[in-house]
C-alpha cells in the first residue's frame, strides 16, 4: 500500500498528543473512510467509536487490547483489529507509519 490513488482527502489533519501522534482522513472511491498516520516514539491511550482495523505500514508497534491484558507486537505488513467502544493502549520505541480502516 505505497500510493493510494483517486481518493478524497480531508485538508485538517487530526492531531494528538500534543502533535505525537497524527494522521490525515481520506475516503476511497468506494466510500471507505480511512485515515493515514504517523505515531512518535511514547505510550498513548486511545478509544474507538467504530471497528477498526490498524495496519502498521512502517516501524513497529506493541497494543494492549484489554485493560491488563498482554502487550503483542506488530511490525510492518501486520495489523490488528480493535472492535467498537474499546479503549487500547499502544506504544512505540521509534517512529511508527500506519493506515487504519473503519467499519
Amino acid at each position: 500500500m505505497d500510493v493510494f490513488k483517486g481518493v478524497d482527502m480531508a485538508v485538517k489533519g487530526n492531531i494528538y498528543e500534543e502533535g505525537k501522534v497524527t494522521s490525515r482522513t481520506y475516503w476511497t472511491a468506494e466510500g471507505e473512510r480511512k485515515t493515514v498516520g504517523i505515531m512518535l516514539p511514547g505510550s498513548y491511550s486511545f478509544s474507538t467509536s467504530s471497528n477498526e482495523k490498524m495496519e502498521i505500514t512502517n516501524g513497529g508497534v506493541e497494543v494492549q487490547l484489554a485493560s491488563g491484558g498482554e502487550w503483542t507486537g506488530y511490525r510492518e505488513g501486520g495489523f490488528f483489529l480493535v472492535p467498537a467502544g474499546v479503549s487500547f493502549q499502544i506504544r512505540c520505541d521509534g517512529i511508527a507509519e500506519y493506515v487504519c480502516s473503519y467499519s
